[in-house]
């Protein structure tokens, strides 16, 4: 045997030999093999059984970030999850969320997401109500769930009551939260330079004279020529959050209980919420959450499950819905003063007082937004045995109500514009003085703004018997959904009927075969129904005989996966949208075969029907390893593939204009992804010190090997080839010096162009830039290619430590957020670091082109000059607590268990983006926390 290779063994062997204090290698093998796993089959199976490719996040850490619901709590978590945040707004900090990448031309790339097993919304679960959280990615572990299934699902399971125990755990977190990467725009007298030197650059006069400028500069008519810092004048430093939960759990000799109560509250960055009497006008947000599991065993034979989870969320914030933050990328420090000098809210010629930040977060009211959510199970489960042994026989049924009402108190109010303009020769200006809007009464309009409503229903058989060396698991259900979202005649069924069987040999061959039809009234008649079947194997090869004397592999588990998986995908919005012939009018478009007149006006063919429509599908394939070395290693690795076929496109590429009408839609395009991802977990004792370090990495690619694109006259155009969602651009290659410089490049057809624009690539070679020479650059901005994770932790005599971090590869940024990266069209505001970084006659080495104070068509076209990496690692969550020691507790005789804790929750970001958050690089700042808690159980 290799020298390095016994080396590094004995290394591996020694880190994880067992100490007096520690488990043996045996014990930790079996909590690992013993995990088990809800794969969806009414049966749950241990990792040594399993055969599709799972990943299991334990309740051990879905609470690390104190964080408003279970999604923001996995981020960074379970190999192959994708999760990214996209808003700072506590309100809309939600998580995206995506499994083995982009996978589909349609955009429809996100898993299913469920709750105990039926589609629910990720936003309305705690993290404390947790059990654990399963994502699975291959066609094994999503074949039971028909059309939903095709992209990975994740599956959150609540806890659960325990016989003959009692406890009470009551958990409270308090978070000071502030701006991450709070915007810097610049002051009116550089305002004033910036938009003359655009101006000027545009072949125009500039905006203000000498005069102007210098009573910007000095502050010396505030009302007439202000100098406001419109971020620190509209927003406050920091926003409070509380999180309160209670728990409890336990049962009796037939009954087990679990039931939580968890409420949020959240202030957010509103600087002058209480300047009105009666109301406040912060952005907040107020959630509660009150959930009871029960486990009833109702006879011997008879069990019944009860879940119920009731939700009250309501957010408020200032005006009509205002973006406070679009107001304050908008109007710069020298539009008008907050308030002129009689108290009167302030506002401009060119920038409305209805702009006005300040005035919006204070003199508009408020407008309130509730969600009411009941959400309800009740699974009854009957032993059969008496008939034949190992049958049982279950049926559930569920329903979700879920209403969003909005109330609209909003007002208006009054502001003033004092526009000066000064004389040739005057030592003041003449001020010209003008009232408008109305200070009305507050709103009174409330309704309900959408509702939805769905009911589930399943009812089948289990039959489960050990003869010998053989094991066999076999279920039988059909299933029945009805999902009725706003009562508009949109409503969706869809009914599964499948057979799943599980077939063990000596503890050590598995194999899994699942067949399914699935149906959906969304498809066209002929083509509701689909077969979707799937096969699974595993072998435990840790439990030959062969391997009987390696003793550092104390698992080791081979398996692979094939199938098939569709999906009811429709090619529009509407559902007749591709199977009936289109009937267009000046009044909108229906189907032609619909029996209505053309009362509407003129009336043509407009598109096409769909002569033979098909199935999206999914054909998946994975082999994977799990395995644990040394009794604590524990490695998982899996490669993948998958060929999504028959996906819905347009077929304009294929038919010239003499068509007449619109093509149809047809199932042509193609796509193939692959992949691999890889997990390592290692734990230690040593003594009385607990350690644990590991990680996830995944990379995904996709490439689009049919889409029915139109033929291109350059190959530099074709999309074909590429990635989907690849971004496409200009290759710029610096900025024209000067006229002469102009005069011997190729003809840029966007726009007239003038010393500082941006100079592009002549790609093609035709001497003319235009769309013909855009290209492939950078990667997607929608989901990276790489994601990865990394996190480590120690105990010492109950004080610990806990850290993950969390980063992304293979992504990319277009850096066109107004203000920051594209100043001043259309009247808005700079930032500093745009007009640092600006092309200047004497700054020709710069980032960004020359200001320009209208649109220009050349320079803010999609270059890689605006192109940014996007790839980062984040410090997600960071925890230091302690945990109270058992003897002290002990003395209390009510309490059992004790922890205090101080949590950092994105507190830091490497990356390639300067002055903006690569997460969320548009006008509204991502945020950083730190917590302070203490959980007790009694």
């Amino acid at each position: 045997m290799n020298k390095k290779y016994i080396i590094v063994l004995s290394l591996f062997a020694g880190l994880c030999l067992p100490t007096t204090a520690q488990e043996s290698n045996e014990e930790q093998t079996d909590k690992f093999v013993g995990q088990t796993i809800d794969v969806g089959a009414e049966r749950l199976l241990t990792r040594e059984e399993t055969t599709g490719s799972v990943s299991v996040i334990s309740s051990e850490t879905t609470d690390r970030r104190s964080a408003k619901n279970i999604g923001n709590s996995i981020i960074g978590q379970g190999n192959g999850l994708i999760s990214l945040q996209s808003s700072g707004r506590y309100a809309d900090v939600n998580p995206t969320f995506y499994i083995r990448g982009l996978q589909t031309l349609n955009g429809k790339n996100s898993p299913l997401v469920m709750i105990d097993g039926i589609q629910r919304d990720i936003v309305s679960i705690a993290p404390e109500e947790v059990e654990s959280v399963i994502v699975l990615k291959d066609a094994a572990a999503v074949a039971l769930y028909g059309y939903k299934g095709i992209n990975g699902a994740i599956n959150i399971v609540t806890k659960r009551g325990k016989y003959n125990t009692r406890s009470v755990k009551v958990t409270y977190d308090h978070l000071f939260t502030s701006l991450a990467n709070k915007p810097k725009f610049v002051d009116a007298y550089t305002y004033g330079l910036a938009v003359n030197e655009a101006r000027i650059n545009d072949g125009m006069t500039g905006r203000y004279s000498n005069q102007e400028l210098n009573a910007l500069r000095d502050g010396t008519m505030p009302y007439l020529y202000p100098n406001v810092n419109w971020v620190d004048e509209t927003f406050r430093d920091n926003a409070m959050t509380n999180k309160y939960n209670i728990e409890f759990r336990g049962g009796g000799e037939k009954f087990r209980y679990y039931t939580m109560l968890d409420l949020i509250s959240n202030k957010g960055f509103v600087k002058e919420p209480g300047a009105n009497e009666g109301y406040s006008t912060q952005d907040k947000y107020v959630k509660g959450n009150l959930r009871m599991n029960m486990d009833i065993d109702l006879t011997k034979t008879t069990d019944l499950q009860v879940n119920l989870l009731g939700v009250l969320q309501e957010t408020s914030r200032p005006g009509a819905q205002a973006d406070l933050w679009d107001l304050v990328y908008t109007v710069p420090s020298a539009a008008f003063p907050i308030r002129d000098k009689n108290g009167v809210w302030g506002g401009s010629d060119t920038w409305a007082g209805t702009q006005n930040p300040v005035a919006q977060s204070v003199g508009a009211a408020y407008y309130k937004n509730h969600t009411r959510s009941l959400f309800a199970d009740m699974k009854l489960t009957q032993d059969l045995s008496g008939l034949t042994k190992g049958l049982n026989a279950f049926v559930r049924i569920s329903y979700d109500n879920i209403a969003n009402i909005y109330e609209d108190h909003s007002k208006e109010y009054v502001y003033s514009v004092n526009a000066p303009t000064w004389a040739d020769g005057a030592s003041e200006p003449t001020v010209k003085s003008e009232i408008y809007g109305k200070d009305s009464e507050m709103g009174t309009d409330a309704k309900t703004n959408e509702f939805d409503r769905l009911l589930h229903f399943d009812v089948g058989f289990n039959y489960q018997r050990t003869f010998g060396d053989h094991s066999i698991y076999s279920q039988l259900k059909w299933d029945y959904e009805n999902n009725d979202p706003n009562g508009i005649n949109n409503t969706v069924n869809r009914q599964n009927i499948t057979w799943w069987s599980h077939y063990g040999y000596l503890n050590r061959y598995f194999v899994d075969l699942a067949l399914v039809e699935s149906g959906s009234s969304r498809l066209a008649p002929g083509t509701k129904w689909a077969f979707s079947p799937t096969l699974s194997a595993a072998w435990v090869i840790s439990k030959e005989k062969f391997m009987e004397n390696v003793k550092w592999v104390n698992f080791l588990k081979l398996r692979a996966s094939a199938g098939i998986i569709n999906v009811d995908n429709l090619p529009g919005d509407e559902v007749w949208s591709y199977y009936a012939q289109q009937y267009g009018t000046s009044g909108g478009v229906y189907p032609f075969d619909s029996g209505w007149n053309s009362s509407f006006g003129r009336s043509y063919l407009e598109r096409v029907a769909t002569t033979n429509p098909n199935h999206e599908k999914a054909y998946k394939y994975n082999v994977g390893v799990d395995a644990k070395l040394f009794g604590c290693l524990d490695v998982t690795l899996d490669l993948w593939k998958e060929h999504r076929t028959n996906i819905w496109v347009t077929s304009e590429g294929k038919y010239s204009e003499i068509f007449g009408m619109d093509p149809p839609y047809e199932n042509a395009g193609i796509v193939d992804s692959k992949g691999i991802e890889v997990g390592l977990d290692y734990s230690k004792k040593l003594g009385q010190v607990e350690f644990n370090v590991g990680g996830n990495f995944s990379l995904n690619k996709n490439e689009i090997k049919e889409m029915l694109e139109e033929p291109r006259q350059y190959a530099n155009l074709v999309q074909t080839g590429n990635p989907y969602e690849q971004l496409y651009g200009l290759e710029a290659i610096g900025f024209f010096k000067d006229e002469a410089d102009i005069a011997a490049s190729p003809t840029q057809n966007f726009s007239t162009v003038k010393p500082g624009d941006i100079k592009y690539r002549d790609v093609n070679g035709d001497n003319i830039i235009d769309a013909n020479d855009k290209v492939a650059i950078g990667y997607s901005t929608t989901c990276p290619e790489i994601y990865y994770s990394l996190h480590l932790g120690a105990e010492w005599k109950g004080i610990g430590f806990y850290a993950m971090f969390q980063g992304t590869g293979n992504y990319s940024a277009v850096l066109d957020t107004k203000s920051m990266y594209w100043p001043l069209i259309n009247n808005t505001n700079i930032s500093q670091y745009a007009y640092d970084n600006r092309w200047t006659p004497q700054n020709q080495n710069a980032k960004f082109p020359r200001l320009s104070s209208q649109s220009n068509a050349n320079n803010y076209q999609t270059s890689t000059l605006w192109l940014a990496d996007r790839s980062f690692l984040k410090l997600r969550n960071l925890e230091v607590y302690y945990k109270l020691p058992a003897s002290w507790l002990k003395k209390t005789k009510i309490v059992n268990a004790a922890k205090l804790y101080v949590r950092g929750i994105d507190l830091f970001s490497f990356d390639h983006i300067d002055e903006n958050d690569p997460e969320a690089y548009g006008i509204n700042p991502m945020t950083k926390s730190v917590a302070l808690g203490l959980s007790v159980t009694f």
